[in-house]
């Protein structure tokens, strides 16, 4: 059973939705431009042609019907004019003023009496036609003759035509099926192998065939798939090191619960058994609300309190707090801020919050008697630069205006430090964790990237470098905004 031509509609709206439908339908539109253009410009040249060969060689007849009227023989003369008559040519005569036949336009009659050659177009018995006259020699008179202006020329000179119009548009058809293969083809191999990338294939690339546009496409792909493939693998690099982390303090708490439940441990130890339950509890505490937090500021709905912000004030409030956690059995911990005051726009909160997170870090691999540093001072000639805080909504709650001086904040110690290659990668999550587990005591890897993703929502940024000290150092940056409205 055929299919209704209805049913055609569908599939050829689809047709010419892809991109190769609609590269057939413009170089077909193209080519049918450039075939009607064409025309349009041939038409006439060819029928201007036409018409001065016809009139050319109605001129080159006159010369021949005067040489041969001349003839005073009459068989002659009517044998001139059947002959032309069977080209469609009719003849005149002109003697002595008069035309021999009405039709004749009056003012070629009186040219011709006075010895003048015709050549023109106009009426000749009311029908558009060429008119060539040329005098008789010797004689008052001449010869006159017509022929009819063919008023269908045109249409065949595009019935002639139209062999060409068919083959323009087959052209154009075939040309965009081409071009339409050539062009779609690369994005059809990069559809296959997103496609495979989606479904979990990691290792698919494309190769770099075709032209200049298709190799940029796979390079493209080819550098999304390479950091998809990286990225994936530090996922499982970090899941792999916060899930040693949250074993560690568990298997602690199961076992010292396991000892209290069989009473193994009974008096006094349980109190040591308690208190060191409670310590690894709240270690598991801190690990959660470090991963809450940083999916929060992945999500950037994290809120934020942003005021004025005395950093002076605030190192030396964490110097006070982390003295006794060092004691004296712990680093040498010393503050350095200036007397007056170092404002900026801030988070007293989150900043204090990166502080204690970059301090403990430190006190986990600074031995004891080394050397740990905080330190606050205004930003120097030139530190200072553009900066926006917004909150956890978008909104923009501050921004710097010009260049005007910020603040900065240093963590500073004298432990092991960081190699120049565990410099480019200190705030990836899980980096250094994966790098030096086994080898010094490490963390969970939150705590850096936790850092610097909390200074830059606050508008500033985080370094980390060497330290004078010959341990690691971390920098703060913040700026002094202008608060908005």
């Amino acid at each position: 059973m055929r299919e209704s031509p209805r049913a055609w509609g569908p599939a050829v709206r689809r047709f010419f939705g892809t991109l190769a439908g609609r590269a057939v339908l413009v170089t077909t539109a193209t080519a049918l431009v450039s075939v009607i253009a064409t025309t349009m410009v041939a038409v006439p040249i060819a029928i201007r042609s036409v018409n001065t060969q016809v009139r050319t060689e109605l001129m080159n007849q006159t010369v021949l019907a005067v040489e041969l009227l001349t003839d005073e023989r009459p068989a002659v003369r009517a044998r001139i004019v059947d002959r032309l008559r069977a080209e469609g040519v009719e003849i005149y005569l002109i003697r002595n003023g008069r035309a021999d036949r009405a039709g004749l336009p009056p003012r070629v009659v009186r040219r011709v009496a006075a010895g003048e050659t015709v050549d023109i177009r106009g009426q000749v018995s009311g029908r558009l036609s060429f008119v060539a006259a040329r005098p008789l020699p010797g004689r008052a008179g001449g010869v006159v003759l017509t022929r009819k202006v063919a008023t269908n020329l045109a249409a065949r000179v595009l019935g002639g035509v139209w062999v060409a119009l068919v083959i323009g548009l087959a052209g154009g058809v075939l040309a965009g099926t081409v071009l339409a293969r050539f062009v779609t083809r690369p994005i059809a191999r990069a559809a296959a192998a997103a496609a495979r990338l989606s479904s979990g294939d990691r290792s698919v690339r494309i190769s770099r065939a075709g032209p200049s546009e298709a190799a940029r496409l796979a390079d493209a792909f080819n550098q999304l798939a390479a950091a998809l493939q990286t990225s994936e693998g530090r996922e499982r690099d970090f899941l792999l090191s916060v899930s040693h982390e949250l074993r560690t303090p568990l298997a602690t708490i199961r076992g010292y619960a396991e000892a209290l439940a069989d009473r193994v441990i009974t008096g006094d130890d349980a109190a040591g058994a308690g208190a060191t339950m409670l310590g690894e509890a709240q270690r598991l505490d801190r690990l959660i609300s470090d991963l809450l937090v940083l999916s929060r500021l992945e999500a950037a709905d994290l809120p934020l309190d942003v005021t004025e912000v005395d950093l002076a004030e605030l190192v030396r409030d964490a110097g006070r707090a982390w003295a006794a956690r060092c004691g004296p059995d712990g680093p040498s911990l010393t503050v350095e801020a200036p007397d007056g005051p170092v404002v900026v726009h801030t988070d007293a909160g989150r900043i204090r919050q990166v502080l204690d997170g970059l301090c403990e870090n430190a006190l986990r691999v600074v031995p004891a008697g080394a050397p740990l540093i905080l330190a606050a001072r205004p930003a120097a000639d030139g530190e200072g630069r553009f900066g926006e805080v917004r909150d956890q909504e978008g909104r923009l709650v501050a921004a710097s205006s010009g260049r005007l001086s910020g603040g900065i904040v240093e963590v500073r110690d004298g432990g092991p430090g960081f190699t120049d290659d565990d410099l480019a990668v200190a705030f990836e999550r899980g980096e250094l964790n994966r790098r030096y587990r086994g080898v010094r005591e490490v963390g969970s890897g939150l705590g850096l990237a936790l850092a610097a993703r909390l200074v830059t929502r606050l508008g500033g940024r985080i370094t980390a470098g060497h330290a004078p000290e010959g341990g690691a150092m971390f920098t703060v940056e913040l700026y002094r905004s202008r608060t908005m409205g």
